[in-house]
């Protein structure tokens, strides 16, 4: 088994790519040429470290390079600075995930490849018949205009939803919604539900970023989790919250 992560020099990523290695999954991973991944996996001999900006790939290259890859991840986000929430690639999630699966399908696996991608709560599955207040619902609005990420985590949800389900067979895919992220060395008890139980805006609970590293890295390696949630977009939580 081997898997592709994007993200992996990131909070989340890295934690996933330990998740895997420690799953005796070989894992390659996308990493800028200046990122530095922690010294607990960078020598790891199941690591395949491939350096530079995936969006600057041919197409010839992405199809090569997830050829050989059961399981695709994606903890990729936008860094919290003004560059990074507004500069370019503006949909750098987005267009990272069309790329993926254009490339698998163009593979044509002999069996679907799992994709799973880190969103957030503040993403709504409409499909889902998911409410929210009207405040929550301006909120919302002001938040794809103002802070272009957030409007990326939608799109990147929205094309998985509407397009890869529809006319993408060689895909299989699910959605990772966490709540607000803290940091914790060890995994503890969390819960999974199928909508949000919180309000995102006004009464966010927590997840640590190694919970949802685990529960990523359970979606592919356990099929039975993976039949349960395919196709959706699960939400995690402390067990507390």
């Amino acid at each position: 088994m081997k898997a592709l992560v994007l993200g992996a020099s990131g909070a989340t990523g890295h934690k996933l790519v330990e998740q895997l290695l420690n799953q005796n999954t070989q894992v390659k991973v996308i990493v800028r040429p200046s990122s530095v991944l922690p010294q607990s996996i960078s020598a790891h001999p199941q690591l395949e470290i491939i350096r530079g900006e995936f969006l600057s790939f041919s197409d010839h290259q992405i199809q090569t390079l997830v050829q050989d890859c059961q399981i695709i991840a994606s903890c990729l986000g936008h860094n919290l600075t003004l560059k990074g929430m507004f500069g370019n690639p503006r949909a750098l999630v987005t267009n990272t995930i069309k790329r993926l699966c254009e490339a698998v399908a163009l593979n044509q696996p002999n069996s679907p490849v799992k994709l799973v991608l880190m969103s957030s709560t503040g993403v709504r599955n409409k499909l889902n018949l998911e409410t929210v207040s009207t405040t929550h619902n301006i909120l919302i609005h002001l938040l794809r205009w103002l802070l272009p990420p957030h409007k990326d985590n939608e799109q990147a949800t929205a094309y998985l939803q509407n397009t890869v389900s529809k006319s993408n067979p060689f895909i299989d895919w699910v959605a990772v919604r966490p709540d607000a992220l803290i940091v914790s060395d060890q995994v503890s008890e969390y819960k999974i539900e199928a909508k949000p139980t919180r309000d995102a805006l006004f009464n966010a609970g927590e997840i640590s970023r190694i919970n949802v590293a685990h529960f990523m890295a359970s979606l592919v390696m356990d099929s039975d989790l993976w039949t349960r949630w395919k196709y959706k977009t699960p939400v995690i939580y402390a067990k507390t919250n």
